[in-house]
């Protein structure tokens, strides 16, 4: 094979590399666009439905999402913010009673019994807490909250990062929902940022397939409407 043949092979090989290349790269950006554009319309939708906690509509009831225990199986600091807020609603009258749905799944990690404790300890009466075990995600905690706890009108409490998708979940399952940041004012970390750009498609997805939630069938204590 003369030398010239050899040279148009190998350009024409790293001429169809570099197209193929050129594609690829060309469906990973569209990808990405179309994933940051479904985020975006969730963390949208219901934005007008953030108050202050002054702000706050009345409601039968607050939603309180689980955040995970600290050492000593005592609310972590964010958790705390949350059910802070959720104690700061209750006395002030928006709610008359605080739901507070946390993951129970693994032994010693009970985040539900932790999160009624703090709440009684704080002085919010027993028959004004509600718990569900089997919150096992914002999107079941939500759905269980209608569906198991009768949820028809809330107030959801959780991080401002957070209350986008929350808002978004809860308004879709037949919750009409407003939310109150439990860290009203202050910046929100970078790492949350990043992951509910990817959590917020995900409940949308959710959402639209109308997924089940993990545990559908335990049953609560009379919720009051």
């Amino acid at each position: 094979m003369a030398p010239s043949d050899c040279c148009a092979g190998s350009m024409k090989v790293g001429g169809t590399t570099r197209v193929w290349v050129r594609r690829g790269l060309g469906l990973l950006g569209l990808a990405v666009a179309v994933l940051l554009g479904l985020s975006h319309f969730v963390r949208l939708r219901y934005q007008g439905r953030i108050v202050p906690l002054a702000g706050a509509p009345e409601a039968p009831m607050a939603l309180v999402f689980g955040a995970g225990l600290a050492p000593g199986a005592v609310p972590s600091p964010v958790l705390a913010q949350r059910l802070d807020t959720a104690i700061a609603l209750w006395r002030q009258g928006k709610v008359r009673s605080l739901l507070v749905s946390g993951d129970n799944s693994a032994p010693f990690h009970n985040e539900t019994r932790a999160m009624r404790r703090y709440l009684l300890e704080r002085g919010v009466p027993e028959e004004a807490v509600l718990g569900d075990e089997a919150g096992l995600s914002t999107y079941d905690s939500c759905l269980r909250a209608h569906s198991v706890f009768g949820a028809n009108r809330a107030v959801l409490v959780t991080q401002r990062f957070h209350l986008s998708r929350a808002l978004f979940i809860a308004n879709s399952v037949g919750i009409d929902a407003w939310g109150v940041a439990a860290d009203e004012g202050r910046a929100t970390p970078w790492r949350y940022t990043v992951r509910e750009t990817l959590s917020r498609v995900l409940a949308l997805a959710m959402v639209l397939l109308e997924v089940k939630p993990g545990s559908p069938d335990s049953q609560p204590p009379t919720a009051p409407r």
